[in-house]
Formats: C-alpha cells, structure tokens, sequence
C-alpha cells in the first residue's frame, strides 16, 4: 500500500461571510455573521496523517489563497452545500489548473442526494460521498481502489458507479473516532467562530448522532446523519469536554449541537451526573419533550442555553410538518426552563405548509407568550433531500428560482396562491419588529450590554449588521419580491434523487 496522500479537508469560501457546510443545517450568509464549527470534517482530519483542516470563511481566507495552499496536496476533501455548489465548481477548476494531479472528492448533502449530477457538474470531481463519510475518504487516502470503498460514486468510462452503502457508526465506533476538539487545537482559531446567542468564543461538537424525528424540512436527518439515533457513551463525552476546558481556558462554553441532545431521558441525566464535576457551562439542541426532572438535572449540571425548534404557533402546521410536539408542550417546556433559570432561543419558520396571514400572526403571539431570549425567523426552505422539498415541488409551489441572493442570503422559493414570497418577507420583518421591539426585551437586552463591555461591543456590531439586512428585506418587500441583488443559486427542478438511483 502506498504512503498516506498529503490531505486537505476544506469548508471552502464563498460568499461574504458565508456559513456553508460541515455543520450548519442552513447553509447561508446570516443576518449576523456567524459561524459553526466544520465537525463532519474533524474526524476524518483526524485518521489521516499529516492532513490540515482549513475553514475558510470564519478564518478569511479567499479563493486565491485557498488555491495557493492546495498547491501542496495531493488529495482534497470539499465539504459542498446545495447554496455554494456553483461556486465550489468554480474553485476546484482554479485548483486543478494550478495542481492538475489533486484528487478531488466531494462530501456532504448535496453529493448525497445527487450523486450524479455532482459528479457530471465537472470532470474534476473524482468521487463523491454518500451518507457517513469518515472513512470513505480515510480510505481512499490511504491508498485503498475506489472499487473497494463502500460509501462512494465515481466514474469509470462513460458510467457512473455507486458502491453499496456503508453501514452507519454505533456507540463503539462513534467511540473510537477522534475527537472534534483535537482538531480545533491543532488547526482552528476558536475566537472566529461566533454565533449571536452563544457566550464567546465557544467550542461545539456532537455527542450523538441522527435523529428519530420525522420534520420534513429538517435537512441532515434525511440526508448524511439518517433517522437512527446513536450515541457515543457518556464516557467518552465527558472525556472530551474535560480534554476541551484543558485545551481552550479561553472558552466561556460549549455547545453540543446534536440534532437532538435531549431526546432520551436516562442518558441525559447520565451526562448531566459526569458534568456537574466538571463545573462548566455549556449550551445545546433541545426538543420540547422533556419533563422538569430533566430540565432541573441538566440545569444542576452546568446547561444555559437551549436552541428550541418551535417553529409555529399553529397546531394544523405542526401536523403538517410532522414536528411530533404540541402548542401546549411548548408552553410547559419554557414554564420549567424559567423555574430552574435555563435561557431559550427559539427557532420560528414562516412559509411552511398551511401558513397564512392568519398563522404568521398567530405564530408572532405565541412567540411573544413564550418570550424566549432570543429568537431567528427563518423563511421556510425546502432544501433539496427533504420531504418537504419533495412535497413543494409535487404541488407546484416549490418556484424554480433561487435558493439564495448573489451575496448568499436565503430568499424565499416557497409560494402559495395566497400568500406571496414577499408577504413572507414582510411576515419576517414584522415578526422580529414586534417580538424586539418591545419595551422590556429592549430593557432585558440593554441591561446585559451595561454589565459586560464585550457583550455591549459584540450587541452594537450584530444590531448594526441586523439592521441594514432588515432595510434590505423591507426594501426586498415593497418591490414585490423582485429584482434583490440579482438571485444566483438555482433550485433543482426536479425532486431529489436518492442516493440509490
């Protein structure tokens, strides 16, 4: 077998400010600049010897440096989102012309749910992955055919091939990958990474993997993660955060950005039982399932924040969307997250099936019953892969337009004959307008920026940057939807293929 490929692992630039891939379920320019960590790309980064992990958004490092630096590899590691695809076709061409021998794969999403039309994009793609891909591409760069890897597509002649799937990790494996962290210390500079709600710098990192719920808007669930639930041991978590707080003392606190942290009880309290020791703060996912017992054990265990997937205020669009939970567990949730002193970020999402003008308003004052710390409106995408893409394009509302502006925002690509994109648009300026603008969560807001001057600077910049883009949108509004810096990134026309097509 020939010695390891010298190995690039890249979440690539693109867009100003872009968050594209290997961690972030909404690949996009945010309202606030924001980055998560590239997690999918730290475990192979870490079975291949001598490889460098470069993020390059969080890290500003352009198309042109990128290229300099692939200059001394030989095998790249592209994580592609269906929002930047265009743009990394355009990067790997400038690669091969300054490096013609790299080896190229891509990972992620969208070569997932369309491995062939990845693959036909252009010739410089030599595989791409499907599902899990930690040791694909850890194989292949040690030297293994890509007839023997399971897991790949890749061309021979004129055919495409795709080799049968590979088995999905379990506790045992999941155990033996490298640690996210690791990577980080060795490659990363964690004051890049910000997220508005998280205290900084944070760290992020997963401690399970899938999801059994059934949302159909949800990306990873229905593309590299799959619905089955499975967990590293509690062991093994606890032994990486006690290894995170000795690499970072900087950090003021982890995320564990499971696709649901909180989903079963008895491990939840099991890790709770090992951090209390560890006397650290730390944030994650949450469903809204869990009963005060737990809430009050991961509270007693070190947990701040939760990022709640709330999404509307009406019962009919839950259903709709499949979201298994309630108005009113919702409403019992926050009630025991206020009694043990757990802050909420809720996620709402306008433009989902059944929505009116009606339900906008509707989910706008169930939001402010709930009054969460901080909230994100997002406008519903049905991003390729998804039930819901499926759904939308089936009932001709799924318009063959843009994914995103030209500078990498979301645009809606949802429309009803009732309700128009920029109804939408207007539906999200109105929903942040009269959730913030009242009186005392501009007082709760205010008096956290008075006692720390890092959160009075860090407020001043993301209300600076919110503001504009909130100027924008309304302008977006009043002009019917039409004609916002120039939509580029198209939607696919037809429903995602699966992986075995």
């Amino acid at each position: 077998m020939p010695d390891v490929m010298k190995t690039l692992l890249l979440n690539p630039p693109s867009f100003e400010n872009f968050d594209g891939g290997a961690s972030s379920r909404w690949p996009a320019t945010r309202e606030i600049e924001s980055y998560w960590y590239p997690v999918w790309l730290t475990y192979p980064a870490g079975m291949i010897p001598g490889s460098r992990l470069l993020d390059a958004s969080p890290h500003k490092v352009n198309w042109q440096q990128t290229v300099q630096i692939c200059k001394d590899y030989e095998f790249l590691i592209l994580f592609t989102s269906t929002v930047g695809f265009d743009s990394d076709i355009k990067l790997i061409r400038k690669i091969k012309e300054s490096n013609p021998s790299m080896k190229i794969a891509f990972v992620g999403p969208h070569g997932h749910i369309k491995p062939n039309e990845t693959l036909m994009a252009s010739e410089d793609i030599d595989f791409v992955t499907r599902g899990e891909f930690d040791h694909s591409v850890v194989e292949y760069a040690h030297g293994k055919p890509l007839s023997e890897i399971q897991g790949v597509s890749y061309r021979k002649g004129s055919k495409i091939v795709h080799n049968p799937e590979r088995p999905q990790l379990h506790t045992e494996e999941l155990d033996a990958l490298p640690f996210a962290t690791d990577i980080y210390k060795r490659d990363l500079e964690i004051e890049r990474y910000n997220v508005p709600f998280l205290l900084h710098p944070y760290v992020s990192f997963y401690t399970t993997r899938g999801c059994p719920a059934l949302c159909t808007f949800c990306m990873w669930p229905q593309t590299i993660s799959g619905h089955a639930w499975r967990t590293r041991s509690t062991e093994n978590v606890a032994r990486e955060v006690k290894q995170a707080l000795g690499h970072f003392p900087q950090m003021k606190e982890i995320f564990f950005d499971d696709d649901t942290f909180n989903i079963r009880k008895d491990r939840v309290i099991d890790l709770c039982t090992k951090f209390k020791p560890l006397k650290f703060q730390w944030s994650s996912t949450a469903r809204v399932h869990s009963d005060y017992e737990t809430i009050k054990a991961m509270a007693d265990g070190g947990a701040r924040l939760f990022i709640v997937g709330f999404e509307s205020g009406d019962a009919q669009i839950l259903k709709n969307i499949k979201k298994g939970a309630t108005i009113e567990m919702a409403r019992n949730f926050m009630k025991n997250c206020r009694k043990v002193g757990i802050r909420v970020h809720g996620d709402f999402i306008i433009g989902l099936p059944g929505e009116t003008r009606e339900t906008i308003q509707k989910t706008i004052d169930f939001a402010k019953e709930l009054d969460c710390e901080t909230i994100q409106v997002s406008l519903a995408h049905a991003m390729p892969g998804t039930e819901l893409h499926d759904t939308m394009a089936a009932q001709g509302f799924l318009k063959v337009e843009a994914l995103a502006d030209s500078g990498g925002h979301q645009l809606p690509h949802i429309e009803y004959p009732h309700l128009s994109k920029a109804e939408m648009m207007s539906g999200v300026n109105q929903f942040y307008d009269d959730y913030y603008f009242r009186p005392k969560v501009v007082w709760r807001i205010v008096k956290e920026a008075l006692w720390d001057s890092n959160e009075r600077k860090r407020l001043y910049h993301e209300a600076t940057e919110f503001l504009k883009l909130r100027a924008e949108r309304l302008k977006w509004a009043r002009q019917g939807g039409e004609d916002y810096k120039k939509p580029m990134i198209s939607v696919p026309e037809t429903p995602s293929a699966s992986a075995n097509d």
